[in-house]
């Protein structure tokens, strides 16, 4: 079988299509330095089980590898900097399994590079953020109804680190972001949700009262 499909059955239903490593790369090196600088965001509205949201998190993540390795960041420098690096990276998907195959795709890369640089001294916490990261950023929904697969308004999460560790959250509905304000910036509109600042080694659901 062709490695862009995964069956005619899911071409013909939805226009499912991988697009391979080559073109991907090719695409990404149209805009290298974004791709490397840690709080550049990206979106991908439609992204598959995420071939292209794992290169741009290969790109950052090797940044704050190189920076660790020349003893530039402390281990927990190079936390912050990777579960940032996660947090400007943001999918759309329709179909479920794409959807939780992307999540599981990104976070198994960050694991394997974090215990690869830190083997026993990796933090679960750390890797529960950013297991909660993605959780929020990658979305099951049709980016061109604007909704989830339940019918529900998609929320995307603006996260930015304000110093000392914090990191703020700010939701905002995609159907605004869409708009013709986004052509000026992604979040321009105001937020239909904001959060007191928590620590980047404490994100997770209970922090916001999901949980």
């Amino acid at each position: 079988m062709d490695s862009q499909i995964k069956s005619r059955r899911r071409v013909a239903d939805h226009g499912e299509v991988f697009t391979n490593p080559r073109e991907v790369n090719a695409m990404l090196d149209l805009v290298k330095p974004e791709t490397e600088r840690l709080d550049s965001r990206f979106l991908e509205p439609a992204c598959g089980d995420g071939n292209f949201l794992i290169e741009i998190l290969r790109r950052k993540l090797a940044v704050c590898r190189q920076r660790a390795e020349a003893r530039q960041y402390t281990q927990l420098q190079y936390e912050q900097a990777a579960v940032q690096s996660v947090s400007s990276i943001y999918g759309i998907e329709l179909l479920p399994d794409n959807a939780e195959a992307c999540r599981e795709r990104l976070l198994d890369f960050f694991i394997g590079e974090y215990r690869d640089l830190y083997g026993e001294e990796t933090k679960p916490q750390c890797i529960e953020a950013v297991r909660y990261l993605l959780s929020k950023n990658i979305i099951c929904g049709n980016a061109l109804d604007y909704k989830t697969v339940d019918g529900q308004w998609i929320v995307v999460s603006e996260w930015s680190l304000i110093g000392q560790g914090l990191m703020n959250r700010r939701d905002y509905e995609f159907s605004y972001l869409v708009g013709d304000s986004a052509a000026q910036d992604l979040f321009s509109d105001l937020p239909c949700a904001t959060f007191p600042p928590v620590h980047f080694l404490n994100l997770n659901a209970a922090a916001y009262g999901e949980a």
